[in-house]
């Protein structure tokens, strides 16, 4: 494998740059006889819209994602559930094409199409196979640029959103794990739900919608990536077509700044919430890693031997040893200035003191010795493998490609990536752990009164 010397200084690729455009090879990986498997190229045009594509060698379909820097950590009070609010219209129609119209095109041709709003950024992403790209990319450029928001829409939509947020407060699981965000960052935009409450959405009107969209959906602000048997500088082509509509590529700016900077901490204590549900859901965690932390490797072994699978210490004494509950696991999440790390588990009301025992007595048995030689090789292979089959299709390498370009500060190759956890030591997993598992505890609970 050979990749850039760092994000900030990549190969130049031969003929790729323009007076108003510059072209980089950031990654590129060869199999053992030295041929090319993969090559990530990213394209910087001069209104800041950035390009990144991975060819693949040997697949038939192509991945497109427009990743947005914008999500419900950039919405004020008032603007509680905006952006999952616009991923929605963002469908409803242009100009150019009629809702039926957008779902007509991706449908016509078998293509996969969605979207998701996550707390840092949002996603618009299609795959289809490798002759309908083009289709792919000018329908997401339609969108993304010249969206109507009309307001029969907006209303219509508002209806569908609540029912959303009902669907999902009939869920233990989401219920638990917006309780454990809301403890730990307190009413911030990382502690609020994504999606909003019955009275954000029901008060947004859409001059403000528009305003955000206008505010957030910027070139500067917008990275397009592709993976699959793409052709980067076809990509590039068609994307300046369909994102040139409208005079919307015709700016200049610099690529948007980072929102967040410093160390943002969380707030540990207990919260609770009476739900008529079947079982009681917890979820017990504390402060975690930041998105940038090179210890996040660390973490990622600790974690998949702590609660990672069905060989893990977590499952193994909750579930199979003590019968306890049938779903245990733990997790980490990452932002840009700060973490989160937990155990999740699902058990009769009865249970609920015992499953609390069980689940501190491990992590303080973890913070204080670490993990096991045996507990590690399993770790790392548990990631290992995790990581190449999640990586098989061409959707798996977008979003891998373009979250990484959008958020992260580099772009590490699968090698590199499987080099640093195979560097990872059980010294260091034991720190990570003592210092992790060390810290306040945040405690959310769901269930029966």
């Amino acid at each position: 494998m050979t990749k850039a010397p760092s994000s900030t200084r990549p190969q130049a690729t031969a003929g790729g740059s323009t007076p108003s455009q510059t072209t980089v090879t950031l990654v590129t990986e060869r199999d053992g006889a030295g041929q090319v498997t993969s090559r990530v190229r990213r394209t910087t045009l001069r209104s800041g819209l950035r390009i990144i594509t991975e060819q693949q060698a040997g697949v038939r379909s192509a991945a497109i994602g427009v990743w947005v820097g914008v999500g419900s950590r950039d919405e004020s009070p008032a603007l509680h559930g905006c952006s999952h609010f616009l991923e929605h219209l963002l469908f409803k129609g242009t100009p150019h094409r009629s809702a039926l119209d957008i779902s007509v095109a991706l449908d016509a041709v078998g293509g996969e199409f969605n979207a998701f709003t996550a707390k840092e950024y949002t996603c618009f992403h299609a795959r289809v196979l490798d002759e309908d790209l083009p289709l792919a990319v000018d329908v997401l450029g339609d969108m993304i640029t010249s969206s109507t928001l009309a307001p029969e829409d907006v209303e219509a939509e508002r209806d569908v959103i609540l029912d959303e947020i009902a669907m999902h407060d009939d869920d233990p699981d989401d219920v638990v794990h917006n309780l454990f965000a809301l403890q730990a960052w307190g009413d911030s935009p990382l502690g609020r739900g994504i999606a909003g409450t019955e009275a954000s959405i029901a008060s947004l009107t859409r001059d403000q919608v528009h305003r955000f969209y206008r505010r957030h959906y910027r070139p500067a602000n917008i990275v397009v990536a592709a993976a699959g048997n793409v052709d980067h500088h076809d990509v590039v082509r068609r994307v300046k077509a369909a994102f040139g509509r409208n005079g919307w590529l015709d700016v200049e700016e610099t690529p948007v700044a980072p929102r967040h900077g410093g160390r943002k901490r969380v707030r540990p204590g207990q919260v609770e919430a009476t739900r008529p549900f079947e079982q009681v859901n917890l979820v017990l965690g504390m402060e975690g890693l930041a998105r940038d932390d090179e210890r996040r490797f660390a973490l990622g072994v600790l974690n998949t031997a702590l609660g990672g699978g069905t060989s893990s210490r977590l499952f193994q004494e909750v579930r199979e040893h003590r019968g306890l509950a049938y779903s245990v696991f733990s997790f980490s999440s990452h932002h840009a200035d700060s973490g989160l790390v937990g155990v999740s588990v699902g058990c009769l009301p009865n249970r609920l003191d015992d499953v609390l025992v069980v689940v501190r007595d491990e992590l303080a048995k973890v913070a204080r010795d670490g993990i096991s030689a045996e507990e590690l090789a399993r770790g790392k292979g548990q990631l290992r493998g995790g990581l190449v089959l999640g990586l098989e299709d061409s959707a798996s390498r977008m979003s891998r490609i373009g979250k990484a370009e959008l958020v992260h500060d580099e772009l590490l190759g699968i090698d590199e990536v499987m080099r640093r956890i195979d560097a990872v030591t059980v010294e260091q997993v034991r720190e990570v752990a003592r210092e992790v598992f060390g810290r306040p505890e945040i405690l959310a609970v769901v269930g029966p009164a």
